[in-house]
């Protein structure tokens, strides 16, 4: 049974709709309305706040905290400097994908994981020998996302001892809010100029409530996950369970997924001298792989044309798809979408797809499958480049 996290008892007072779901054995919105509508405009007009604290975060202590961290991970964390947050897949042994998430330096020795699954037990296992202590910190830190155009200027009333104007992408600084000592990074699950802010469990409500006050001049709403999931496909950002699964619960060896195959080959750092996965993810650093991350624009005309012949307006819904579908070049599967949405800021019906790396070349011409009155047929589509959405705002400084 789902518990609260520590700000449920805002969320619950906020949520008209009582439409919640499960998120690691917590309680988290799916929508506070009855529509997304308002929600996804505050991420992309004004300031969304969003309940994170579900994400699992580890606290990483000791001489060796930062030795043991790149044997890990497939960024090179000796660059990171304190106060840096870098983003990063961790893999087995043969080079697959166990969980993506972020790494934040708080200290020389002292670091912050967030994963979205479980990942005590492989950490621990991998602290032999080594001078590191792992705290399961995920019921201490509470976090929220503040995100969207407005959300720097939210921010900026409210923080004392950091300076948010000019704190830089993938950075994070030390401040307070209400008189609760926090932890603000300016990273997100949106695309758009946005913020994480880490609490102390028992104290997020004040922040919470600091932050809703300070926002209603800037338009600030509580966010749910539905809108949450059309903005991270936007922005071109992966799901665990959707995109990919991890390493560790893969059922067959298709299901497992090396960075190079979801679009996280930038991150993998090969001139580090070891760490796991290394000699699996160099072998096919070097060949083609066996599928890749790409965006899909999915043709309106053929959708209308599609509803229109059994006399039907189209229906695409608001919410975003995480169904897999096939998509084709021809009569031959050649990938599926993994997620799909209608994206209001672009007017278009976009997806996520894995596909033959010769079918993902941007401007390939494909066909999209959809069911109306439970006949499978398919639509065009385009293959372009991901992101779909990618506003200067998310990464300029100082903010405006």
């Amino acid at each position: 049974m789902p518990v609260g996290t520590a700000v449920h008892d805002r969320t619950l007072a906020l949520c008209h709709s009582l439409n919640y779901r499960e998120w690691s054995g917590y309680y988290a919105v799916s929508v506070y309305e009855t529509h997304i509508e308002h929600e996804y405009n505050a991420i992309r007009e004004a300031a969304a706040l969003i309940d994170i604290s579900p994400l699992y975060k580890y606290r990483i202590t000791g001489k060796d905290a930062a030795r043991f961290l790149d044997h890990l991970v497939t960024r090179d964390l000796r660059k990171a400097a304190v106060g840096q947050v870098v983003y990063t897949p961790w893999c087995d042994e043969h080079g697959k994908v166990i969980d993506d998430g972020t790494v934040q330096r708080l200290g020389e020795t002292t670091f912050r994981m967030t994963a979205a699954e479980p990942n005590y037990r492989w950490l621990t296992l991998n602290t032999l020998g080594l001078d590191v202590t792992i705290e399961d910190v995920s019921t201490q830190v509470a976090a929220l996302a503040l995100q969207g155009p407005t959300s720097g200027k939210v921010l900026m009333q409210v923080v004392q001892g950091a300076d948010i104007r000019n704190l830089r992408y993938f950075r994070i600084a030390s401040g307070s809010i209400a008189g609760v000592p926090v932890e603000v990074s300016r990273t997100g699950y949106t695309g758009d100029l946005g913020y994480e802010i880490w609490i102390p469990w028992n104290d997020a409500g004040k922040v919470w409530d600091a932050l809703m006050d300070a926002g209603r001049a800037h338009d600030i709403h509580p966010v749910g996950i539905l809108a949450l999931d059309v903005a991270r496909i936007e922005a071109g950002l992966i799901m665990l369970d959707v995109e990919y699964t991890s390493a560790h619960h893969a059922p067959i060896a298709s299901h497992r997924y090396s960075p190079y195959e979801i679009g996280l080959g930038r991150l993998v750092s090969l001139n580090k001298p070891e760490f796991l996965g290394r000699r699996a993810l160099a072998a096919e650093e070097r060949r083609t792989p066996a599928r890749v991350l790409a965006g899909l624009e999915i043709h309106w005309p053929d959708v209308e044309q599609l509803f229109d012949s059994y006399g039907l307006t189209p229906q695409v819904s608001a919410t975003a798809s995480r169904a897999a579908l096939p998509v084709f070049s021809g009569k031959d599967q050649v990938g599926r979408a993994t997620s799909t949405t209608y994206s209001p800021t672009l007017k278009k019906m976009i997806a996520l797809a894995s596909l033959e790396p010769e079918y993902a070349r941007p401007g390939t011409r494909l066909r999209y499958e959809m069911t109306v009155e439970a006949e499978r047929r398919t639509v065009g589509a385009r293959v372009i480049d991901i992101p779909f959405f990618n506003p200067a705002r998310k990464t300029a400084t100082p903010i405006a």
